[in-house]
């Protein structure tokens, strides 16, 4: 059962390209399959989240968080009656465009094309993976995904200007994204944001102290496993604690958003798209919650001491190939070579270097850095 304001795939605006319909999976369900054995999705597993794998095996990559933010997505989903199979497509596509060494590489490629007045959107990116770069069918270009699905992945977490982005202009820019599209950044930061607080602890670069000092929230429900477990190790009481933190924030959006819904009185998908603001939120006391659980992690994980240094040689690898092969195009494969006589040499490079993992710029950097030449 669909909510009315869901989006129906029997009223789907469609593929770019006509496809006769499938016999027994209907267009979101082949969207979903499309993305999961698309090449850009499989490089997520070599694709850094926050720990490279010289911490451990055991911590996030792309493809784990994205294989989380699917079922956090898809919880909240079926509680607020969307359309699953719309949800899981935009959860598995919405990191496909993300570049290797996570922020610090998006850092660095997006400083790199600014010399060149230009910039690097990892959202823009998606989209051009999925509808040009993966090439698995004969009778179109890209993954042939349907509208809804590469409307989600620009807009599900930013608002593009149509005057700034008239390449964009059938996307609607002027009306907001489907539920089932805002349902997608939410997902993606309460995923997020357990995860980097487990991975972290596990890295031993934030102390337990630090977590309950720094995270009120936290620190009430590891007190609740204390009382209910006092004998058992620190790791189970805060994993309790971790699992009861991301069941608050997964309660909260569900109850909130419905709120939220029932408070608008939208009865279709045009209501929701017309409607001022995005219906999918927190309560405003979670919200202040996630606000500080970021901020926590900005200041004691991601800019701390210890990955600086991962941060910074990630940042400096990505800068030497992309200026190496700006002056060397020859030494791009043939057919980034041939896509350079057609559009601008920094994108082409942009590209190449954004689907790559991180085993393989590394292994680029061997043979094109300064020290090899």
């Amino acid at each position: 059962m669909l909510a009315e304001y869901a989006v129906r795939v029997e009223r789907s605006r469609g593929r770019r390209y006509s496809e006769p319909q499938h016999p027994y999976r209907d267009d979101f369900q082949r969207d979903r399959d499309r993305v999961i054995h698309s090449r850009a999705f499989r490089r997520l597993e070599a694709k850094t989240q926050v720990f490279t794998r010289g911490y451990s095996d055991h911590f996030r990559n792309r493809l784990t968080h994205t294989l989380e933010v699917a079922q956090i997505a898809r919880t909240v989903a079926a509680q607020l009656e969307l359309n699953l199979d719309l949800v899981e497509a935009l959860a598995l596509v919405h990191d496909v465009g993300h570049p290797p060494f996570g922020h610090a590489g998006e850092k660095a490629l997006d400083a790199a094309m600014r010399e060149h007045h230009a910039f690097f959107d990892h959202n823009l990116h998606a989209l051009r993976i999925v509808e040009n770069f993966e090439l698995r069918y004969a009778a179109f270009p890209g993954l042939n995904l349907s509208f809804e699905v590469r409307e989600g992945i620009i807009k599900h977490s930013h608002d593009y200007d149509a005057r700034e982005f008239p390449e964009l202009a059938e996307y609607l820019l002027d009306k907001r994204p489907p539920l089932e599209a805002q349902l997608i950044d939410l997902a993606d930061e309460i995923a997020y944001t357990a995860a980097d607080l487990d991975d972290g602890y596990e890295a031993r670069l934030l102390s337990l102290g630090e977590i309950r000092d720094g995270l009120p929230v936290f620190n009430a429900f590891y007190q609740n496993a204390e009382e209910s477990w006092p004998a058992a190790m620190d790791k189970l009481k805060f994993n309790e604690a971790l699992k009861r933190f991301l069941d608050c924030f997964v309660g909260d959006l569900i109850r909130n958003s419905k709120a939220n819904i029932e408070a608008a009185g939208v009865r279709s998908l045009e209501a929701v798209r017309t409607y001022p603001e995005r219906l999918i939120a927190f309560s405003p006391g979670i919200e202040e919650q996630r606000r500080q659980a970021k901020a926590f992690l900005y200041e004691r994980l991601y800019y701390s001491p210890a990955l600086d240094l991962e941060k910074k040689e990630g940042e400096r690898v990505i800068r030497e190939l992309f200026e190496f092969w700006m002056t060397n195009p020859q030494s791009l494969p043939s057919s980034y070579q041939e896509k350079a006589a057609r559009e601008p040499l920094e994108r082409v490079v942009c590209d190449y270097i954004a689907g790559m993992t991180d085993p393989f710029i590394y292994d680029q950097y061997g043979k094109y850095s300064p020290a090899s030449r």
